[in-house]
């Protein structure tokens, strides 16, 4: 169930004559133009977005790439956070009483529900269903004319990424029985600005959430602060894909009561290995069209992010190098902040 503003958002199930996509698009607009979802986004887009790098702090942080979810404790961890979101989505979900806060980066709708569940298994571990949860969403943007796609009766799908991945979001929430309330809807047109070419771009790429307070900001990491074993968490984000094992999931990666990044195994194909050699003999320029949901959005850093991890994968094409015996590869946090590698 969705609140916003303490209130409890209406929504027609059973009883509409609409299809499920369109009752979720439906939703979704309608609780993008609340004058309370509308405030918030204005406030989050003046806010001046902050750099972590790895120097510039010695607060205690998790940081999750793409299609990962992390459940942390405020008791050992003061910032949660992810950045290079574009046509994907950043889900914060905050239990009020405890503190304990999910936060997943979200890339497909198929992910979704299950991804849900994943993110209130510890949540709501110690608490009744009654528990009041903090929902923040940022990420995505208008890579289609949703105006188009989705004006007057037309409830036609739109052909890009990002639409349907946050209808997916906010009719997954709805139709739970716990608790959500809306803090923070700060994606498609509220997180759309125009680049130097004409062309639409997420203002904002990520955020960081203090874990104590709750409050959001917007954040960008450096290469440093997305330790521990980013091109191994990177590699997971394609191997998954063909890896039966994690069809409709997220990806494991943080141990909540340990303080401790416990990467969960993925194996991947030699069909990956051969189609990534094959990516790597393309110019810059066709990586980008080739490998991104958003080519006019991504990074300056995103092609360089490509290369190292299909060098990675070419120096060790056998999955099992990586996982021996399937086993996760763990890491804990050292007196200064860093991670050790345990095994």
């Amino acid at each position: 169930m969705i609140y916003v503003d303490g209130v409890l958002f209406p929504y027609e199930n059973s009883s509409s004559s609409l299809s499920s996509s369109s009752q979720g698009s439906s939703l979704l607009l309608d609780v993008m133009t609340h004058s309370v979802i509308i405030s918030a986004s204005d406030s989050f887009k003046n806010l001046e977005e902050q750099r972590v790098t790895e120097s510039s702090t010695k607060d205690r942080y998790v940081y999750i790439f793409q299609r990962e979810y992390a459940v942390v404790n405020p008791a050992l961890v003061d910032f949660v956070g992810m950045d290079e979101a574009t046509t994907c989505v950043g889900l914060v979900i905050r239990n009020r009483k405890s503190g304990v806060t999910s936060i997943a980066h979200m890339d497909s709708p198929e992910v979704v529900d299950l991804g849900i569940s994943q993110m209130l298994s510890v949540v709501m571990e110690d608490d009744s269903d009654a528990a009041e949860l903090d929902v923040h969403m940022v990420g995505g943007y208008e890579d289609v004319d949703l105006k188009n796609a989705t004006g007057g009766d037309d409830y036609a799908k739109p052909e890009g990424y990002s639409f349907p991945l946050c209808c997916k979001l906010v009719e997954s929430l709805q139709k739970r029985r716990e608790k959500f309330h809306i803090q923070t809807l700060f994606i498609l047109g509220h997180n759309t600005k125009l680049d130097a070419q004409g062309n639409t771009c997420p203002n904002f790429n990520g955020f960081l959430v203090n874990t104590s307070t709750g409050t959001i900001v917007p954040a960008s990491f450096n290469r440093s602060s997305r330790c521990p074993d980013e091109l191994v968490r990177r590699i997971r984000v394609s191997a998954s894909f063909d890896d039966p094992s994690w069809k409709g999931k997220l990806l494991d990666t943080y141990d909540t009561k340990t303080d401790r990044f416990i990467i969960a195994p993925c194996s991947w194909t030699m069909r990956l290995v051969e189609y990534v050699w094959e990516l790597n003999q393309l110019p810059d320029e066709e990586i980008l069209v080739n490998c991104s949901t958003s080519p006019s959005a991504e990074g300056p850093d995103f092609i360089d992010n490509e290369r190292r991890i299909w060098k990675y994968l070419l120096k060790y094409p056998e999955w099992s190098k990586t996982f021996p015996k399937r086993q996760p590869r763990v890491f804990e946090r050292t007196a200064n902040g860093s991670w050790n590698f345990v095994f």
